[in-house]
C-alpha cells in the first residue's frame, strides 16, 4: 500500500512537471515574432527609362487662369522617369538616391503650359504593413513656360502675372502599386520664381496620373 500510494504520487509530479515545462515552452513559441522582411536591394534595370507617367490637372483654381469664365482649365500631362545612376544596399541611401524626370503639361483653352525638368524622389510608406504598394513621391527642378510675365495690372484675360521664365517648379505625388508595373497618383503642382521677379503669383494645380514602371 505504501509502495502503491508513492508510485502514484511520483506518477502525478512527473505529469505536473512535464505539463508546466510544455506550457512554458509553448509560451515561448508564441510569444516569438515573426521575422521581420530583409530589404532586398532592387536589380538595375536593363533600360535607361525607369517609368512612364500620364495623365491630367486642374489650372490653378483660386487664380485667373483657373476661374476665368470661358477658358477651359484641363491640363493634359506627362512624364518620363529615367533609372537611377546607381543602386545601393542600404535602404535609407537608396531612398535618397533621385531619378531624373523631364516632362509638360499643356493647357487645352491656350493659357500657361510649360516643359520642366529636374529630379524624384520617391519613398514606400510604412512598407511592411502596406506590403510596399503605397508610395509618396517628391519632385524638385525648373520649368520653362509660355505664360504671362509681365506687370500684373496689364495681364491678359485669363492669365497669371508669372514674373520670370523660367520658374521653380515642386511637385509631390501620394501613389498605388496596383501591381508590379502599374500604379496610380494622386498630385500636386506648384512653379513660381521665388520672389526673383516682381511679379510671383506662380500656378498650383491638382490632378492624377497613372504610370507603368519598366
Amino acid at each position: 500500500m505504501h509502495l502503491t500510494t508513492r508510485s502514484l504520487v511520483t506518477g502525478l509530479l512527473a505529469l505536473t512537471i512535464g505539463g508546466s515545462a510544455t506550457s512554458v515552452g509553448a509560451a515561448d513559441l508564441g510569444s516569438r515574432r515573426a521575422p521581420q522582411p530583409v530589404y532586398v536591394p532592387p536589380v538595375q534595370p536593363m533600360s535607361i527609362v525607369s517609368e512612364v507617367r500620364i495623365g491630367g490637372s486642374v489650372q490653378d483654381p483660386g487664380s485667373a487662369e483657373g476661374k476665368t469664365p470661358g477658358f477651359s482649365t484641363a491640363n493634359v500631362n506627362g512624364e518620363i522617369l529615367f533609372a537611377k545612376p546607381l543602386i545601393s544596399q542600404d535602404p535609407f541611401w537608396q531612398a535618397l538616391i533621385p531619378r531624373a524626370t523631364v516632362g509638360g503639361s499643356y493647357n487645352t483653352g491656350g493659357r500657361t503650359s510649360y516643359a520642366y525638368i529636374g529630379a524624384t524622389w520617391t519613398i514606400d510608406l510604412f512598407p511592411e504593413f502596406f506590403n510596399r504598394r503605397v508610395f509618396l513621391d517628391g519632385f524638385f527642378g525648373g520649368a520653362a513656360h509660355n505664360g504671362y510675365t509681365g506687370p500684373k495690372a496689364a495681364a491678359p484675360l485669363g492669365f497669371n502675372a508669372l514674373g520670370c521664365n523660367p520658374l521653380f517648379r515642386e511637385a509631390a505625388s501620394l501613389g498605388f502599386r496596383i501591381d508590379e508595373h502599374w500604379s496610380i497618383m494622386a498630385t500636386i503642382e506648384h512653379m513660381s520664381n521665388a520672389g526673383l521677379c516682381a511679379n510671383n503669383r506662380g500656378l498650383t494645380n491638382y490632378g492624377g496620373k497613372i504610370g507603368y514602371t519598366f
